[in-house]
């Protein structure tokens, strides 16, 4: 028996020892080697590709030399678990398709109150009546509600038309006010001039040329009533001839 063990163990030490089989040994050993160092050096540029690090790769690197060309492989299976599971590309791809579709639900017109969809050409939310736009007063084209300049006439949108001088500071209420009690003065007053006139007073020409003011809207105002003048007895008789001098008038004579 151990005569079948000594010639089996010279047996293989003659195959190891032939020289065909050394270089075959020494080839896989040099291929061994290499593949450790292209492994390293895969794990650097794969880790390039998955982050904007700079040290990363090269720690990736000296992990995978640090286990040897016997324990690489190990090293290889822990850096595929920990490396980040997409590359810089493919973030960057799928941010433009997130923005792209934000931009494609964004560019559909909603209400800002009742979030639900609208048309361009609305001025109002048929829905909760929340203003949508404005129309420019210059060339009547749409425009929005934060809008400094019309974009098509370049009319400045925020600009207030320039009141009078004397009348910045007075109310519009006040000036109607005002307006409405000087029409019915002048109304009076002419009222007036013309019961004088009748009763034997003068017309003031000078009410005549005032300008009137705008009394569209206002009530007329009430005719006054005319005045009884008292007269004296010596002014009555004097104004009424007397009966006795009166002549009667004479009447034709029938035909016969």
């Amino acid at each position: 028996m151990p005569n079948v063990l000594q010639g089996i163990t010279d047996a293989i030490g003659g195959i190891v020892a032939s020289p065909l089989v050394q270089l075959g040994m020494r080839a896989i050993a040099i291929y061994w080697v290499i593949f450790w160092l292209a492994a390293s050096y895969w794990a650097f540029r794969d880790l390039q590709l998955r982050t904007d690090n700079a040290v990363l790769p090269y720690l990736a690197a000296a992990f995978i030399i640090v286990f040897t060309p016997i324990l690489f492989p190990a090293a290889i299976v822990i850096y595929r678990i920990v490396r980040p599971h997409e590359k810089i590309d493919e973030v960057y791809e799928r941010t433009l398709a997130q923005e792209a579709m934000l931009a494609e639900i964004e560019a559909v017109p909603t209400c800002p109150r009742c979030q639900r969809r609208v048309q361009e050409g609305w001025l109002a939310c048929p829905i909760c009546r929340t203003r949508l736009s404005r129309a420019c007063p210059s060339c009547d084209r749409l425009v929005g509600l934060d809008w400094v300049l019309c974009a098509w006439c370049g009319r400045d949108l925020e600009r207030q038309p320039a009141a009078a001088p004397g009348r910045a500071s007075i109310p519009a209420e006040s000036r109607r006010q005002a307006s409405e009690r000087q029409a019915a003065e002048r109304s009076a007053e002419r009222s007036t001039d013309a019961s004088g006139g009748q009763y034997g007073g003068g017309l003031d020409h000078g009410s005549v040329d005032r300008p009137l003011a705008d009394t569209r809207g206002l009530a007329p105002a009430a005719m006054p009533l005319p005045i009884a003048i008292p007269m004296s007895d010596g002014a009555a008789s004097s104004a009424m001839p007397p009966r006795a001098n009166r002549r009667p008038t004479p009447r034709p004579a029938p035909d016969r």
